[in-house]
């Protein structure tokens, strides 16, 4: 958390919402199968503020893009603003029709430009399809962010 950011920006809880289709069984099934075969991301980029490594957007979607649609998996994430929040969708869509849906919302800084927001939708789009497809990384960027650095994995 910036040090200029205060409790009161950060979005409560209630701002992030899971959905799905009626039943899932068969996106469940595809995810399972699809999971089994996806790898981690490897840290492809370097976080200059924190001098850290991290796995990029595109290292992400690269992750788990293959797998997904071996199994009829398709991935769309959008954002829009509620409330003044940020948010950014991911969604899993299988062929069958059934759906899962995540939205993570995010503080905007006070006096954010377009590339301000484009980066908290980057950054938004990364963690959320890594969560939703059971991509790992290491999180270097936010635990470094919050004083917490783990030595042991460098």
């Amino acid at each position: 958390m910036d040090n200029n950011q205060t409790e009161k920006q950060i979005p409560k809880i209630e701002y992030i919402v899971e959905d799905q289709s009626p039943t899932i069984g068969k996106i469940a099934l595809a995810l399972s199968k699809a999971q089994a075969n996806i790898s981690g991301a490897s840290k492809n980029a370097v976080n200059p503020f924190f001098k850290s490594n991290y796995a990029d957007l595109n290292i992400v979607i690269e992750a788990c893009r293959t797998q997904l649609s071996k199994q009829e998996i398709a991935f769309t994430q959008g954002n829009r603003f509620k409330d003044g929040v940020f948010l950014v969708v991911t969604k899993l869509i299988h062929s069958s029709g059934e759906w899962l849906s995540s939205e993570m919302a995010l503080p905007m800084p006070k006096g954010a430009n377009a590339q301000a927001i484009g980066s908290i939708n980057t950054y938004g789009r990364r963690y959320g399809l890594a969560s939703m497809a059971g991509v790992a990384q290491k999180d270097d960027d936010g635990n470094e962010g919050s004083g917490k650095v783990n030595k042991v994995n460098e």
